[in-house]
């Protein structure tokens, strides 16, 4: 997968994650799969607009609908959320590495200085 795709896949999954009713749908996902209905239970919204958000979801790589029947019960799909975690997990290392550095440039510089700053 190149740079560019991985960095489309990210801006997706991003502005799915964005929304705060999508991330309640993920949180109830993680206990199991539900049907649309049982997913729109606890929100003031309509099934269509549930099924909305879970497009976004679907489309993001979140979730996976099932074929069960008449039904098709949403599934986590949490290898997409392990992507967005490994390329936070990068940035804040070098965010780390960076504070470590100003820390020792810091500690190097003479006390009246650091406790000054201009």
């Amino acid at each position: 997968m190149t740079t560019a795709t991985v960095d489309d896949d990210l801006t997706i999954t991003f502005a799915a994650l964005a929304d705060p009713t999508r991330r309640a749908i993920l949180a109830r996902l993680a206990a199991g799969d539900a049907t649309v209905g049982q997913l729109a239970e606890p929100f003031a919204l309509t099934q269509q607009a549930i099924s909305k958000h879970l497009k976004v979801l679907e489309r993001a790589g979140l979730i996976s609908r099932g074929k069960t029947a008449q039904s098709r019960p949403c599934r986590l799909e949490p290898g997409k959320l392990n992507t967005v975690a490994e390329w936070i997990d990068r940035h804040r290392q070098v965010w780390h590495d960076r504070y470590d550095r100003l820390d020792a440039h810091l500690s190097t510089l003479p006390s009246d200085q650091r406790e000054h700053p201009r």
